[in-house]
């Protein structure tokens, strides 16, 4: 049986924060005067010094989700995974999202698609409680083959209310919190092993095909600021493109996971059929998890009042890196 990979299949996780380091070093200029930059490049979103509040700024977009939208002719949903993208990773910080512009890039306009990537937006809006404020369409035929959907986000909190994760220590749980499925994440690898293996019209045991289960919309975690104002929170990760391995951007610290949430069928489906190893999947896919808190165990139980679903699924270790029942993620 073929082994599949991410870089296999066409990305290369690990080239990315090469490519990625390369474009920062050189990102070195700083506005003089007032509404400086606060911290650093390489956090989940950036942030504005507006006196006693931040401003933060987020830029994401659904990938090659879109051509599973093709194959099934349905575009209704990808704009809540534009939304859920961005606004998830200022939720990270503690950010209120509260304005957005999309961005569409397409060989051919088609009002079709259009209309409904309106309807996913106008959703993941209402779902995230913000305002969409404008955007742009450029038709680039020649430079880009389909369609492409992007966004930028704003965010807005009090500055001793940002969550950085500077507070994070050893000893404090992480405390997992399930996903909608594979959300925007990993869809390469995943479109290459259902066209290599099956169909977009396979069916899984729960009766969702394939191409269904692909495109259930990205969850948006807007219980989050509920959660911070209840409890003490030392720091969040939203678990993205790179699996467990985004926790890396939080702390020094490492990371042992010792009770991982239950992985959903698409992905042991993904696994089985794409003769995927373990830490492949890993740091590729979410696995269920798409977001999680670092807290002190304390704050369990409120985390657990407001998000149901939420659990312990490890510790923040002295040792650095990512470890997954042992074996390390990398």
């Amino acid at each position: 049986m073929t082994e599949h990979t991410y870089r296999e299949a066409g990305v290369d996780i690990d080239l990315e924060a090469r490519a990625v380091r390369a474009l920062i070093e050189n990102l070195t200029y700083r506005r003089t005067g007032d509404f400086s930059m606060l911290g650093k490049v390489g956090h989940f979103a950036g942030l504005i010094d507006c006196g006693p509040f931040v401003l933060a700024l987020a830029v994401d977009g659904v990938g090659t989700k879109m051509l599973v939208a093709d194959e099934l002719r349905d575009w209704s949903t990808v704009g809540i995974d534009c939304i859920a993208m961005n606004v998830n990773d200022l939720y990270v910080m503690n950010l209120e999202p509260v304005a957005f512009v999309d961005y569409v890039a397409t060989d051919a306009l088609s009002p079709e698609k259009m209309a409904q990537i309106g309807l996913g937006l106008n959703e993941g809006a209402r779902l995230a409680n913000m305002n969409i404020v404008g955007g742009e369409t450029a038709t680039l035929k020649g430079l880009v083959n389909g369609l492409d959907l992007a966004g930028t986000c704003l965010g807005v909190q009090k500055k001793e209310k940002v969550v950085t994760g500077e507070a994070i220590v050893p000893g404090d749980v992480i405390v997992g919190v399930p996903s909608s499925g594979i959300h925007s994440n990993g869809l390469t690898l995943a479109r290459r092993v259902v066209e290599d293996c099956a169909s977009y019209e396979t069916r899984l045991s729960s009766g969702k095909t394939l191409g269904q289960e692909l495109l259930t919309p990205t969850r948006i975690y807007a219980e989050v600021l509920r959660v911070t104002e209840a409890c003490e929170i030392h720091g969040m990760c939203h678990v993205t493109g790179g699996g467990l391995l985004n926790f890396e951007r939080l702390t020094g610290y490492g990371f042992s996971f010792t009770e991982p949430l239950e992985v959903p069928e698409i992905f042991r489906w993904l696994q089985e059929n794409g003769n995927i190893g373990t830490v492949e999947m890993y740091r590729t896919f979410n696995m269920g998890m798409g977001y999680a808190f670092v807290a002190p165990r304390e704050s369990v139980a409120a985390i657990q009042k407001i998000l149901p679903d939420a659990r312990v699924v490890g510790t923040v270790t002295a040792e650095p890196g990512v470890r997954l029942k042992g074996i390390e993620i990398k």
